[in-house]
């Protein structure tokens, strides 16, 4: 498992794992895990946090499968880390955008942190999106092309896609979670399914703490282009240092 590191000058850190969105070549994971690295750093106010990026694959993989992967970078951090890197590691937090921020609330129903943050997160709804793409509303994707191939169709085997959504896993976080959304985000993908996903899991009562926070005016990159996001986002983790 492949993974870039951003450490500070020290030796005992707190440490934010994060998770990029979705590039469908493996190719561009390296690449898009440094961009997100970077994001990530220009939101905290302490330049004591250890950040590490994990190049999850996505290339040939039915959507969810790369969790194996997504969990193998957690580990490393909570197991090997800090033998491997010769430091401290006092508390770890996860952070996602979109689809790593799918990724890191299903890494809150299966290994506690200190919080977790995901922006934009999806897929919520692969029956939904996936069934836009079959009818022709919106343009074929790789991701809904393997699960139709692997399962058939939404109408023919819709519990596949119910299975692999991001909203099926609405209860049993184990930990803190701010969720951020943009409510200028993609209109027939992600904000016709944002809404119900959003009452669900503000509803769950097997949840450690739930945080919502919606933007107007701002899309599918919220979390990064807000000065609200931003003071939000440190206030979270500083709460739980």
């Amino acid at each position: 498992m492949d993974v870039v590191i951003d450490k500070p000058a020290g030796n005992a850190f707190d440490v934010l794992v994060v998770y990029h969105g979705t590039v469908m070549q493996d190719a561009l994971v390296m690449q898009a895990a440094q961009d997100t690295l970077d994001a990530f750093r220009g939101l905290l106010d302490d330049p004591t946090v250890m950040l590490v990026s994990v190049a999850y694959p996505e290339q040939n993989l039915l959507i969810g499968d790369n969790i194996v992967q997504a969990e193998a970078g957690l580990l490393w951090v909570k197991q090997q880390a800090a033998s491997a890197l010769g430091l401290q590691i006092r508390h770890i937090f996860l952070g996602g955008h979109s689809q790593g921020g799918y990724l890191v609330t299903r890494l809150n129903t299966m290994h506690p942190t200190r919080g977790v943050i995901a922006n934009a997160p999806g897929p919520i709804d692969l029956v939904h999106r996936c069934r836009l793409e079959e009818e022709g509303t919106i343009p074929t994707g790789e991701h809904c092309t393997r699960l139709r191939l692997a399962y058939g169709t939404t109408a023919v085997n819709p519990g596949a896609y119910t299975a692999r959504s991001l909203g099926h896993f609405t209860q049993g976080y184990l930990s803190d979670i701010l969720f951020v959304q943009g409510l200028e985000d993609a209109r027939l993908t992600q904000m016709a399914v944002w809404p119900g996903f959003k009452q669900r899991v503000q509803a769950c009562t097997n949840c450690s703490g739930v945080q919502v926070l919606e933007l107007q005016g701002l899309g599918h990159t919220a979390l990064f282009n807000s000065v609200q996001a931003r003071d939000t986002f440190r206030a979270f983790l500083n709460a739980r240092r």
